[in-house]
């Protein structure tokens, strides 16, 4: 991989990070060390729950689990590497790693929203058809659905990412953000290749797109089975199965629509990283707390969790 105007040879990028002084970057530190931990904790603590409480051996809670596990490895696929550069003075990723951290991060993404695809569709059958729920929705089918969400998500990126590092890169090496991202990454190569650029532009949407069309379909079914049901409590009772679900999409889709809705043009540098940072580190730790709060299952067996580890 050789700089065109020289004959150097670029060992790594530098990304930029989060630029202010001494005294910020430790503050920053020891701030996204706490978010991280908390996130493993949180998300690890949901996995304990129903890998221990056998009353939560149900589709839904396996998907639960398989959700906060692919939580931490989101997060885990940028904050460590985000933690040390924040401790470096030179700032640089390997050219393998940025690769490698790319790849991670937007296939643990694009399989977040194949995970809350599949969750919306398990909302669907247990509101929309109750009494075929057990025989529809079986440790099979829900095995399988598992299996598909992470190989469908680790296959997507991985051609036009192996396509893009084998390109030259040219110049400057500089990636003004704490991760290596495809825009930043495709700016820097010798040569301009639209055939690469429009497979990112068509493929980077529709794991996006996809998944979300499929929520809100079937959201909207439910929402017209719920308006069926004659009695208010019963209407309550059947939103607040979804209700946690319904929050973690909004937060998580929310944030990534707005980042990657729109033109990049439209993006200062700052508010890529704030956008990135809250649906790639916040939502991960918010997760495990709206599911806890609003779900008297996964909180009554944290308390057995609790009052077993006293005694």
């Amino acid at each position: 991989m050789k700089i065109s105007n020289n004959s150097r040879t670029i060992t790594g990028f530098i990304l930029l990070g989060f630029p202010c002084s001494r005294e910020d970057q430790a503050l920053l530190f020891v701030l996204f060390s706490v978010v991280y931990l908390l996130t493993l904790m949180g998300n690890g603590s949901i996995i304990c729950a129903v890998r221990l409480d056998h009353r939560l051996h149900t589709p839904m809670y396996i998907l639960l689990a398989n959700f906060s596990f692919l939580e931490i490895c989101y997060v885990t696929s940028t904050v460590p590497n985000m933690l040390a550069n924040i401790l470096s003075d030179t700032k640089v990723i390997s050219f393998s790693g940025c690769f490698l951290q790319f790849y991670f991060f937007f296939s643990l993404g694009s399989t977040e929203c194949f995970f809350l695809a599949i969750m919306a569709f398990d909302r669907y059958l247990a509101i929309c058809r109750p009494l075929h729920y057990p025989t529809i929705m079986t440790g099979r089918l829900c095995t399988n659905l598992v299996v598909s969400c992470w190989v469908l998500g680790f296959l997507w990126f991985l051609i036009p990412i192996i396509i893009t590092s084998q390109k030259p890169f040219c110049g400057s090496r500089i990636i003004d953000h704490f991760l290596c991202d495809p825009g930043p990454l495709l700016a820097l190569t010798c040569k301009k290749d639209p055939v690469v650029e429009l497979v990112f532009s068509i493929l980077s949407p529709l794991p996006l797109i996809i998944p979300f069309l499929f929520i809100i379909m079937s959201y909207a079914l439910v929402l017209r089975a719920v308006l069926k049901v004659p009695t208010a409590a019963g209407r309550r009772k059947a939103f607040s199965t979804c209700g946690s679900h319904l929050a973690v999409v909004s937060l998580f889709y929310g944030s990534v629509l707005i980042m990657y809705g729109s033109p990049a043009s439209e993006h200062e540098a700052g508010m890529q990283k704030i956008v990135t940072l809250f649906y790639s580190i916040v939502t991960p730790l918010l997760n495990p707390v709206i599911y806890s709060l609003r779900n008297k299952d996964i909180k009554k067996a944290l308390g057995q969790i609790l009052c077993n580890l006293r005694i």
